[in-house]
């Protein structure tokens, strides 16, 4: 099966970081199905979100519990076009600590490569901030130009590398 996502070649308004929502049903769906095709990933996971999405997107709004700590999950859309998900994590668990950091996100292939993963990236800290942390740790692959470059340009400093992640500390300027 091929799934061919087909982007509009221009947003008719600035993206921005919201809670889940039904809104975006359609481009959510093809987009995570892209990138299942993509990365040879099986589709049967998404199979919740297309048999009822409203209850997916339910499921997925408020704060909930990760690895034993308070996380918030939010997309980031334009209108009806979904581009990607962000999840922002309250505080520190070994788990995150080691690999996940407060902050994780992803863009969907059809939209990437256009500045989206930095501008939420961007949303996300002031979402952190928010919250009152001053400091934020973001991880990720360390074959991983794309997001190197999106931290680094978000303020991440570079602290080492740990279970094939490098690690990134952002401080948060008041606001």
């Amino acid at each position: 099966m091929t799934t061919q996502l087909t982007r509009p070649s221009q947003l008719t308004e600035p993206p921005r970081l919201v809670w889940p929502t039904a809104a975006v049903r359609d481009s959510y769906l093809a987009g995570e199905r892209a990138d299942c095709v993509a990365e040879g990933r099986p589709m049967e996971r998404l199979g919740a979100a297309a048999d009822d999405f409203d209850a997916f997107v339910a499921q997925r709004r408020g704060e909930q519990i990760r690895w034993g700590v308070p996380s918030t999950l939010f997309w980031y859309v334009s209108g009806e076009h979904y581009i990607g998900t962000l999840v922002v994590r309250q505080r520190l668990t070994p788990e995150p600590a080691e690999a996940g950091g407060h902050v994780g996100y992803h863009v969907v292939r059809p939209w990437r490569r256009q500045g989206h993963a930095t501008r939420m990236l961007a949303a996300g800290l002031a979402e952190c901030r928010s919250l009152g942390l001053d400091r934020v740790l973001l991880t990720c692959d360390v074959d991983n130009e794309a997001s190197h470059r999106v931290i680094r340009a978000n303020g991440g400093v570079p602290d080492g590398r740990m279970h094939g992640e490098d690690r990134f500390w952002i401080t948060l300027e008041a606001a």
